[in-house]
This record gives structure tokens, C-alpha cells and sequence, in this order.
């Protein structure tokens, strides 16, 4: 492995696997009898859901990917037969599509494993990587990946979407979790070995053994860089802090031998980055995806990868000149393969790549350097001698799935990653004959300890059933202590504090992945602070506090977050970060062993520093390698009002003094900045309304666990797989839409500004003045579920009025008029300071409601 230094200049990195004179011979030979249509099969990679067996022998498509939550015959249980039966289909008809050829292309099977197989029912399921970091165990990782790779294997798949090798800057951002650390140093020293777990490592020949796969770097590159942690967002550090912060997991992972690399959804606003293009098309717009300076010039070039850069889902959509059905911009820039979901988006792309090949836009030598990766990886790989999917050794030996022996590593990983921030007149370890209180909103949520990509994309829907053999920290107690002496409440009333000998309170976030779990730049860091449910886990820590108990939280979450009124009401305090189905590893360490004596240490050190204020959102260790090093200003000094809490590298073991006797600070700022006064009616949706006219406001759909925005069309039908809108009729109130409801849950329609950097309003001045939220409605289709309002994006942190009550008394089909004091809304908890959608509306169940006229009144105001 390279060491890790200062780069001055991007480095030249020489891999593990090495070019082959024999491999690329064959390559050349294969190439130069492909047709253009062959070519291009070879670089889109459906996903499977959207793809047919016939669809690859008429297209010869060369890859396609399993996306979190598509399983065969969408069976969420399928189990590893199914997952090789289905692989074993595709496999077979891209052998029928070369059969009248004098050579032959195997197809290649991904999936995005990254915390185990965790797509696959019955997997093992490891702890997310901000967990694994603060382990400090690299050997760890490489039998992590190594058994991730056999589990892979056993479904006859070929190809993981891992590591993920983040350098994660910003705890607002949804994928923070993703990261091992904040300190590339820790990264560097992590990426290599997961890689070398899963390929094999030490050259070719691992790589192309039964029970490895290909491995992916992602996401190339500072995707954990965006400012203010926007999702798919901005990196503006100079090219220095780029190479030396956020491409460090990228240099150790391919000098491991990587063979592949995915591109950031994110963009990089640098002069370096420049428009290949730019007198054809719109102007480019920084996308890392449409980035040739990145993509080519560094990766490939000066760092001399020769494998696969592959695209995100859909990512390409997002480069100007590009579109969900035209990646031809991007292809340009550098990406080999296109990951494309829907069926007429990856069919368009592939029809457009193959124009833009024949008139000459795609230089046929940029077809042929990406057709040549493709095709160099997958024989180095072995891929031309494995035998079909289900002939291969693995694949009858399904077992090895959730086996024990991986599960067993599994549990060692959570043991060694938790973090031990506070300990305490010695309640730790707790007798196995305690009488134990598990209490807190993560006490039997199997959810907040597994997080995001567990079997499903945001992994909140994910029970017990759907995970063979998971405990939940209740579970993991009861196994220690017995039924009889346990007492699960998530949320007790009362107490009696004689009938415990403590209370173990597991506290933690909700389960999400990207999007669904950026938090909004303006909220408070706070846990509290976050959603209504994490309030009452301190409410619950101050109740069982006066009681007299003694109490020992435990903390599952995705980032650090401020906590300190927690700790201290704790006697100890450790985290567990996300950790996935093992919870015995958690007790390992809080529980002595059957003699009574310590059975296991805390181990765990933070991989990222502990804030110390709500507001310390990207508050980060000062690089040491970095010379000269000085804070940039989209991160925050790690001093003063941003001090740590707790700093990088900190954590406890039993036998440690605890250094902080007395109760920690607690951040007491509070924003006293009055309101500022309601400026007359703020009309959102009337007459002449509309996207980029009228009241300024666009109105969009989205889901909760959708991946992307519609926007509605104030002139012409809208059908989408959540909510069908169209505008209303001449005798309607102008510009009023009518709101189709398909019962998926959860779908919104929302109103907001199209401006990118439109800033949230501070409309506490209209609730102030006694306002009201004012519009039109008709009922076409009564709700079959509670119809909610709200005024922001932030579901679910922030809530929502159930509007039940008052839609039923309203006769269907006729115009009525709404008006709902303000002051409802914000007795609710919805942040009125920071209003980014003046109007929503959404439901989990069928609907179908016309709006009209809406508009925020002051008081007195018709």
C-alpha cells in the first residue's frame, strides 16, 4: 500500500493487478470484431427490475444491477436459490446473444453490498462503516470484505458496489454514516484492505478465485465534501484539500487492485473543472459525472487507473447537456459503464450513445477505451472460465449465508467499534444478575440498528421477520438476564426504582440513507432537537434520573450528534453507532462475563470528533499531513464555539478515569432575533400561479422513498408512480390542480421556489399577527387515509396537521374554503422561522383533492 503522505500532485498509483501483455491481446482480439451495437451493450447496465433475459440477448447488454429493494418476483424473502436462479437467466441469455458469433462476452452480475450482502434476505449484516471506524482494526475489514465476497458468491453475482471510502466533512449529510471517518489517514488505511478482503488481494490470480468479486471505490470524488451537507451537493475546496483530504480511500483502494469506480452525484465548482464541450449544448455545470478533468485526466490518466468508471443511478441525468435518456456528454467525459433504472431510459440511452457513435459526437476511440475496460475486467476477473451461475462451486453451498462463522465476525465487529464517552461510578460492567430496566425509542428497533441499505433503500421498513436471527438490544439483554429479570418499555410512565438495579436506555435516530436523511442547514444539531420521538428518549433519561436510577445509555446513530444534556444525565454513555443485527456485541462489552469477572474491554475510539454546540455541524480534526493547513470556509474552526466535546480519537476503556467528574457544559444559545412582520398576503398557488410565474412558487411530487422530484405542470396532465396531477377546468378557480393520491406512502405534493439557492423565509410574523394558511379545496375522492398538512420539507423531522376532521364535514365535489390558524402549526413544532415549502400535502393512503388559491394571510386578512 502507498503510504499516506502529503500529495503535492495527484499520484501515480501502481495496482495490485497489474496489466496483463496476455489479457490485453485478448481484449484486442474480442474488440476488434465487435459491431457498434455490441459495443454499446457493454456499457449500459440496467437495473433488474427494468430488464428482461430478452432484453439482454436483443440488446447484448453486458452488466446489470440488483437496487436496494428489487428482489426476484419482488419477493423480499427470496432466498439465495432465487437470487442464483435469476442471475443464472440473465447469464444464460447473454450467452444465447453471442452464440452465432465466433467469440463470446460473459455477462457480469452487481449489487450494491455494502454493510455485508445487505440486499439479500439471510445475509450477514456488518455495521455501517462510521462503526467499523472507530474499531481502528484495518485487518478487520479485510475479513469483512473477504466474507462479504463469499456470501456475494453463494448468489452468483460477480460484482459489489464497495467500499464506499467517503471522507464524510458535514454531519447534516445523509450518507455521513457511509464514511469510516473524518480523517483521510483513517480512510487510506481502510480502503486497501476492505478491497483486498473482496478481490482476494496479492494480483490476478486472488481476484479470479471462486469466492472473490470485483470491488468498486466510490463515490469519485469530496462526495463527502458538499457544502452545508447537501445531498448530491457542492464541493468548492481547492484541488489540494480534494486530493488530500477526499481521494485518500481512492489511492489506498486501487493500489489494493480495485477494479472499478463509481462517480460522485456531486459537484466540484473549480476552474480546473472545465467544460469539454462547451460549444455544443448548455454550459456545463460542474457535475462530477460530466467532469473530464476528474474522471480523465486525474483518475485516468495521472493516476493510471485502467478499470471501469461506472455511473450512479441515473447520476448522468444531472450533467448539463445530459438527460435521463442521453448520456452522451458524460460518456465523453470519461464513464465506461451507464447504470440506468427505468426500461425506456436505459433503451434511449443506449439508441442515443449508438447515434452519437456513428455521426461522430462519441470519437469512436472513446467507445473503444471504455468497451476495452469492460472487457479487461471482466477477464481478469475470470469471468470467461467460471462456469454459468449455478454451476459454480459456491452457489451450492448457500449455507454460507448468515453462517455462523460470519455472523460471529459480525458480533466482534460491533464489540470492538463501541464507544465508551462516559463512564462513572463504576456501574459498568453490569452483573449479569442485574435486574434491567431497556427503555428508549432504540430499546427493541431493530431499524435504528441497521439503518439504510438493509434489504430495502432507506431500511425503515424493515421488521425482525425480515432479518433471521436479528436481536434487538431487548433481546440481546433478556438473553443475558433472563425473561423474569428484564422489563422492556420503550417510554415508562413511572418508575419504581426499587424493582431495578438500572436502566439501560438505548437512544438513537431513525433508520435512512441519502436524502431522506440530509438534515436542512438550518436545523439544530441537537438529538432532542431532531424529531418528537428523540425528545422523549431525554424526557424519559431526566424521569428515570429523578427515580433514582442508575443509567446506562446507549446511543445508535449515524453521525455525532450534541447529546450533552444525555451524558450527563447518564452514569455511563457509549455508542454504537449503526450496528446492524448483532446487538450481543454491545452487551459483550456492558455486561461482565458468566464468572462475573470483565469478559470484554471497550476498544472503541471516534473516528470523527463529538460536537460540543447544536450548531457545530462540520467541526473537523485538523489534518496533520496537510502543510500549512488552514480551515476552509464552508467547514468550521474546531476551537472556540465549535470546540469538541470529545475529540477525534477519543473513547474509554473500563479501567480508564473519566475526566469529566463534573456535569459538562451545556450550549445555552438561543436565537433571540424577533420575528419580522407579516408583509401582507404571500400568495402560493392562484391565478397566473405556477412554475416561474404568478406567486414565484413551482408545486412538485415526491415520496418519501422515491428517488426523485416531479415537477407539476400548471397546463397539461402529470402521471407519475405516486400521484397523478393535472389543472383543473375553466370553471375552476384559475390555476388550480387537481391531486391524484395512488396510495404509496408516503407521497407529498408541494409547493416551493425553483430557485437552487432560494433561501427558507422566516414567516413567524404571520402566526404572530393570528395568520392563517388559506386555500380552496375540493374533495373528488375522500382520503382513505389521514390527509395531512404542513409547511416544510422535512419530512419526517418535522410533523404534519391531520386535516380528517376537518375535510369530513366538507360535502365532496363543491369548492370550500380552508383556513388554518397558523398558531396550530406551530404548536405542532413546525419550524415557521425556516419555511422552504409554504404548502403540503401528503398521505400513505388514496386521494383525490383540487387546491386552489393558497395563500398565508395575516391577521384580519381575507
Amino acid at each position: 500500500m502507498p503510504p499516506f503522505v502529503h500529495w503535492p500532485a495527484w499520484p501515480r498509483v501502481e495496482s495490485a493487478v497489474p496489466a496483463d501483455p496476455a489479457v490485453e491481446e485478448r481484449v484486442r482480439s474480442i474488440l476488434a470484431r465487435m459491431t457498434p451495437e455490441e459495443k454499446i451493450g457493454q456499457l449500459v447496465q440496467p437495473e433488474l427490475a427494468e430488464l428482461t433475459p430478452e432484453d439482454v440477448r436483443a440488446y447484448k447488454i453486458g452488466s446489470a444491477l440488483n437496487g436496494a429493494g428489487i428482489w426476484p418476483g419482488g419477493n423480499r424473502h427470496a432466498d439465495p436459490a432465487d437470487w442464483v436462479k435469476t442471475v443464472d437467466l440473465y447469464w444464460e441469455a447473454a450467452e444465447a446473444a453471442y452464440a452465432d458469433r465466433p467469440f463470446r462476452v460473459p455477462f457480469m452480475w452487481a449489487t450494491d453490498a455494502v454493510h455485508g450482502h445487505n440486499n439479500v434476505y439471510g445475509a450477514t449484516i456488518f455495521p455501517h462503516n462510521i462503526g467499523l471506524g472507530a474499531a481502528r482494526d484495518p485487518e478487520l475489514l479485510r475479513r469483512i470484505g473477504a466474507a462479504t465476497a463469499r456470501e456475494i458468491a453463494a448468489t452468483g453475482m460477480d460484482w459489489t458496489f464497495a467500499p464506499t471510502v467517503t471522507v464524510p466533512r458535514d454531519r447534516r449529510w445523509g450518507r455521513y454514516y457511509e464514511g469510516w471517518s473524518e480523517d483521510p489517514e483513517l480512510v487510506h488505511a481502510y480502503a486497501g484492505e476492505m478491497v483486498a478482503g473482496l478481490q482476494g488481494g496479492g494480483g490476478p490470480e486472488g481476484l479470479t478465485a471462486g469466492a472473490r468479486v470485483i470491488s468498486c471505490v466510490k463515490h469519485w470524488v469530496a462526495d463527502g465534501g458538499t457544502a452545508q451537507g447537501g445531498d448530491r451537493g457542492t464541493c468548492v475546496a481547492s484541488e489540494e484539500l480534494v486530493r488530500n483530504l477526499h481521494a485518500a480511500g481512492f489511492v489506498s483502494g486501487l493500489a489494493a487492485g480495485a477494479q472499478s469506480v463509481m462517480a460522485s452525484f456531486s459537484s466540484w465548482e473549480n476552474p480546473a473543472n472545465y467544460d469539454h464541450s462547451p460549444h455544443h449544448g448548455p454550459p456545463y455545470n460542474a457535475k462530477v459525472h460530466g467532469s473530464r478533468y476528474l474522471l480523465t485526466d486525474v483518475l485516468k490518466r495521472a493516476m493510471g487507473f485502467d478499470g471501469i468508471v461506472i455511473s450512479d443511478w441515473d447520476a448522468h441525468a444531472e450533467v448539463s447537456g445530459c438527460s435521463v435518456g442521453n448520456a452522451n456528454y458524460a460518456l465523453n467525459a470519461g464513464l465506461d459503464v451507464l447504470m440506468v433504472a427505468g426500461r425506456e431510459a436505459w433503451q434511449s440511452v443506449y439508441r442515443n450513445a449508438l447515434a452519437g457513435l456513428r455521426d461522430g459526437q462519441i470519437p469512436a476511440s472513446r467507445i473503444d477505451d471504455a468497451v476495452t475496460r469492460v472487457l479487461r475486467v471482466k477477464m481478469r476477473a475470470g469471468l470467461w472460465e467460471r462456469p454459468r451461475p449455478r454451476d459454480r462451486a459456491l452457489t451450492h453451498d448457500t449455507a454460507v449465508l448468515g453462517c455462523a462463522e460470519h455472523r460471529a465476525l459480525a458480533r466482534e465487529a460491533v464489540r470492538k467499534s463501541v464507544v465508551l464517552l462516559k463512564h462513572t461510578g463504576g456501574v459498568l460492567p453490569l452483573p449479569r444478575s442485574s435486574r434491567v430496566l431497556v427503555a428508549g425509542s432504540g430499546a427493541d428497533a431493530i431499524q435504528k440498528q441497521t439503518g439504510g441499505w438493509t434489504l430495502t433503500w432507506q431500511g425503515n421498513d424493515v421488521e425482525l421477520p425480515d432479518l433471521p436471527g436479528a436481536v434487538t438490544m431487548a433481546g440481546a439483554v433478556r438473553e443475558i438476564t433472563g425473561e423474569g429479570r428484564c422489563t422492556v418499555d420503550p417510554f415508562p410512565g413511572t418508575v419504581d426504582p426499587t424493582a431495578h438495579d438500572v436502566a439501560l436506555v438505548v437512544i438513537g435516530e431513525d433508520s435512512y440513507a441519502e436524502m431522506r436523511g440530509t438534515v436542512k442547514p438550518w436545523r439544530s444539531l441537537a438529538y432532542s432537537e431532531l424529531k418528537a420521538s428523540y425528545a422523549r428518549d431525554l424526557e424519559t433519561l431526566r424521569r428515570l434520573r429523578a427515580a433514582g436510577l442508575r443509567v446506562v445509555t446507549v446511543m445508535l446513530t449515524g453521525r455525532p450528534l450534541y447529546t450533552t444534556e444525555e451524558i450527563n444525565l447518564s452514569d455511563a454513555f457509549a455508542v454504537a453507532w449503526l450496528p446492524g443485527t448483532e446487538a450481543g456485541g454491545i452487551t459483550d462489552v456492558l455486561f461482565a462475563g458468566p464468572d462475573g469477572e470483565r469478559a470484554h474491554d471497550f476498544r472503541g475510539r471516534l473516528g470523527f470528533t463529538w460536537p460540543g454546540s447544536r450548531r457545530a455541524s462540520a467541526a473537523n480534526r485538523i489534518p496533520p499531513h496537510i502543510p500549512g493547513y488552514r480551515v476552509p470556509p464552508e467547514e468550521q474552526e474546531p476551537a472556540g464555539e465549535h470546540a469538541p466535546l470529545f475529540p477525534y480519537g477519543y473513547g474509554l476503556s473500563l479501567d480508564d478515569p473519566d475526566p469529566h467528574r463534573h456535569p459538562l457544559p451545556l450550549d445555552t444559545f438561543e436565537d433571540t432575533a424577533p420575528p419580522p412582520p407579516a408583509a401582507g398576503p404571500l400568495p402560493v398557488l392562484g391565478a397566473g400561479c405556477g412554475s416561474g410565474s404568478g406567486s414565484g412558487y413551482r408545486f412538485r411530487i415526491g415520496g418519501h422513498n422515491t428517488w426523485s422530484r416531479v415537477d407539476v405542470s400548471p397546463e397539461e396532465p402529470v402521471d407519475c408512480l405516486i400521484v397523478r396531477s393535472e389543472p383543473c377546468g375553466p370553471d375552476d378557480p384559475p390555476g388550480a390542480l387537481t391531486f391524484a393520491f395512488k396510495g404509496y406512502p408516503v407521497a407529498f405534493v408541494y409547493a416551493e421556489r425553483p430557485e437552487p439557492d432560494a433561501q427558507p423565509l422566516d414567516l413567524r410574523g404571520y402566526a404572530e399577527d393570528g395568520g392563517r394558511l388559506a386555500f380552496r379545496v375540493r374533495i373528488g375522492e375522500p382520503p382513505s387515509r389521514p390527509l395531512l398538512l404542513a409547511c416544510h420539507d422535512d419530512y419526517p423531522a418535522q410533523p404534519g396537521l391531520d386535516l380528517t376532521e376537518r375535510l369530513a364535514v366538507l360535502e365532496p365535489g363543491r369548492w370550500h374554503e380552508l383556513a388554518v390558524p397558523l398558531a396550530e402549526l406551530a404548536e405542532l413544532g413546525m419550524d415557521l422561522r425556516h419555511v422552504d415549502v409554504p404548502f403540503m400535502l401528503y398521505t400513505e393512503g388514496t386521494a383525490v383533492v383540487s387546491v386552489a388559491e393558497v395563500r398565508w394571510l395575516p391577521g384580519g386578512e381575507e
